[in-house]
């Protein structure tokens, strides 16, 4: 296997191998495991794997988890198809710079995707390092955040569209969760920015240290918040990868977001993805920050 390194943040294309062989292949499945923990995306090419294969090499992350709102293939389960056709409406979600499934108390730890059929020119996808986002904030700006949460929402995205009963019964089965705005990666140490399209608000803003009066909260919160979403959309933190059939890509959902262009209607463009389930996300205390801030970030 040959490792080639896509940008200068983020990204790699793995090279002279088969992810079938993976399945059984311990050595060969460790390799991939370290290469996406460094590079936090893979992508490969001419990977002609059934959906069995695509499900067993998934699986060796963990448990694969269903959507509530796309749902699984009938025969593998947590194989989600995400598929487009020439007369559906633009997606609403997929073109929003995200990490998968936030609105989840515990996210998936990754995702691994197939290309089953592609448009002749767009739909590419995009990656971005939010361990990369984090370490290039300004020093106080990561004070401020240090101790935030926030809420991530399923009614508040994919629910908005519904009528009123059954976005409420989306919810009920979904509550919103909260997640720390800086989380702490399980297995490198990383600090990763966490916040993204399904972010509604902070949930402990609204303190005698950042707020002086009533009518600090809404504009204060609402600004700070903002700015950490836009840290995806700056191009030094990204990667993007144009699809071909039998194309897959692999990331790890803990520390990057993702946004799938949409720009080839009308077209079909075939897609199916496995993802993996992931952990609560651990945050970094207020009296942490400073030794976590001293740590080398992974690139």
């Amino acid at each position: 296997m040959r490792i080639e390194q896509l940008t200068a943040s983020i990204g790699a294309e793995l090279v002279g191998v088969k992810l079938s062989d993976a399945i059984h292949d311990d050595g060969l499945f460790d390799e991939i495991r370290a290469a996406l923990l460094r590079h936090k995306v893979l992508f490969l090419r001419d990977q002609d794997i059934s959906r069995a294969e695509h499900v067993a090499f998934a699986e060796r992350f963990g448990r694969l988890e269903d959507h509530p709102v796309a749902g699984s293939h009938p025969e593998h389960p947590g194989l989600v198809q995400i598929y487009k056709r020439p007369d559906q409406p633009m997606d609403r979600y997929e073109n929003a710079w995200h990490t998968d499934a936030t609105w989840r108390e515990a996210p998936p730890m990754g995702c691994v995707l197939r290309c089953v059929d592609t448009p002749p020119v767009g739909g590419d996808t995009m990656w971005a390092n939010m361990a990369l986002a984090y370490e290039k904030l300004p020093a106080h700006v990561k004070v401020e955040i240090a101790s935030l949460r926030a809420r991530h929402s399923i009614e508040a995205s994919f629910g908005a569209a519904m009528p009123v009963e059954k976005r409420l019964a989306l919810k009920a089965q979904y509550p919103d969760a909260e997640h720390p705005v800086v989380r702490l990666h399980p297995e490198t140490g990383e600090e990763i920015l966490f916040v993204n399209a399904f972010t509604t608000h902070f949930t402990n803003f609204h303190t005698p240290a950042y707020v002086r009066y009533g009518q600090d909260f809404n504009p204060g919160a609402a600004d700070l918040l903002r700015y950490l979403v836009t840290q995806a959309f700056i191009p030094e933190y990204q990667v993007r990868w144009r699809w071909k059939p039998n194309s897959m890509a692999i990331w790890d959902n803990r520390s990057t977001q993702h946004y799938a262009v949409m720009d080839y209607a009308p077209c079909h463009r075939k897609m199916e993805r496995a993802g993996i389930i992931g952990d609560k996300p651990f945050g970094i205390g207020e009296g942490e920050i400073k030794a976590h801030m001293a740590k080398p970030v992974m690139a």
